[in-house]
């Protein structure tokens, strides 16, 4: 038996009583997180915008720029690094930081809430899914949603009490930005939170394509999102797509899909989407049956004495004879 039919096997093991439960549970859950991904959605997008425009007039120093001043002078370690202007540039623009990340934390919080009700829903549907995917996505969204406001806000008092403080050295900055023990600390944990996110919202878009509760183009776009997550590259333009996909899955949610709810959610069962193998056998089947309904349609059986115009305009010739 394939795969996909020891799910199905597996999920009709379910009476009908646990089916019907299951499927109120999830049809009160969709009704209370469809309007939270939504917002989770938008959130996390304006939190990138935030972000990236506050960051992008920050004042940069080349490497070329940064080994000048000892160059000339002769002094490896220099009085004033020439980062000092980067690190008052942050500590000013502390709180529009604070307030991208809030926003950015609230979003993982409300992603978390969708996917581990993806992980019941698909877990119920077919139960030899990978256990550990809820743990992985609740320590993982909850941890990261945290670590993330929590390094902004030690980032704006460390970049604080460097602008106020007389020591402007290269260590005081790296202390200030990188290796400060509040840094690294926050840095470590941001690594393992993500990495946790990321492979159980892998894990959990996988898992529901596959029992049918989203479509199959949805896994593949929460894959990339996880990963963009994980690795936030390309700015807020990338961004925009883990931004869209809590937004379609509120959409999803609401039972609002544009081509109606997977059967998958009313079934309380496993209707994995047909393969592309399994499409075109359809296809081709009901090509073959609109033809052959086509062929008997437009060939009648020709009734006695009347096969055809020509043999009609014989028999009035013949007549005349």
């Amino acid at each position: 038996m394939s795969s996909n039919g020891k799910s199905l096997a597996a999920a009709r093991s379910a009476s009908a009583t646990e089916i019907a439960d299951e499927i109120a549970w999830e049809g009160n859950r969709r009704t209370r997180l469809a309007v939270p991904a939504v917002a989770g959605g938008v959130l996390y997008l304006l939190s990138g915008i935030i972000i990236s425009s506050t960051l992008s007039p920050a004042p940069t120093v080349g490497l070329l720029q940064a080994l000048k001043p000892g160059i000339s002078e002769g002094i490896a370690e220099q009085s004033v690094s020439p980062r000092t202007r980067e690190v008052t540039f942050v500590s000013h623009h502390a709180f529009a930081l604070i307030a991208g990340s809030a926003l950015s934390s609230i979003s993982l919080i409300a992603l978390t809430a969708v996917l581990l009700l993806l992980v019941r829903a698909t877990r119920f549907r077919r139960p030899e899914s990978w256990a550990p995917t809820a743990k992985l996505v609740l320590v993982g969204g909850i941890g990261f949603a945290v670590v993330g406001i929590g390094h902004q806000i030690a980032e704006a008092i460390l970049t604080h009490e460097f602008a106020v403080g007389g020591n402007h050295s290269s260590a005081a900055v790296e202390r200030a930005l990188t290796s400060g023990t509040t840094n690294v600390v926050s840095e470590y944990i941001s690594l393992l939170a993500g990495l946790s996110l990321a492979a159980g919202m892998i894990v959990t878009s996988l898992g529901a394509m596959r029992v049918g509760l989203i479509a199959r183009w949805m896994g593949v776009v929460g894959v990339i999102a996880a990963l963009l997550i994980f690795l936030p590259i390309g700015g807020a333009e990338l961004e925009i797509i883990p931004a869209f996909w809590l937004v379609a899955m509120g959409i999803l949610l609401m039972g609002r899909w544009p081509a109606g709810d997977p059967p998958a959610w009313a079934a309380g069962e496993a209707r994995p989407w047909p393969t592309q193998a399994e499409m075109r056998a359809r296809q081709q089947a009901a090509t073959s049956t609109a033809g052959a309904s086509n062929i008997d349609g437009l060939a009648p059986a020709p009734e006695p004495g009347r096969t055809s115009s020509g043999g009609r305009r014989r028999r009035k010739h013949g007549s005349h004879r």
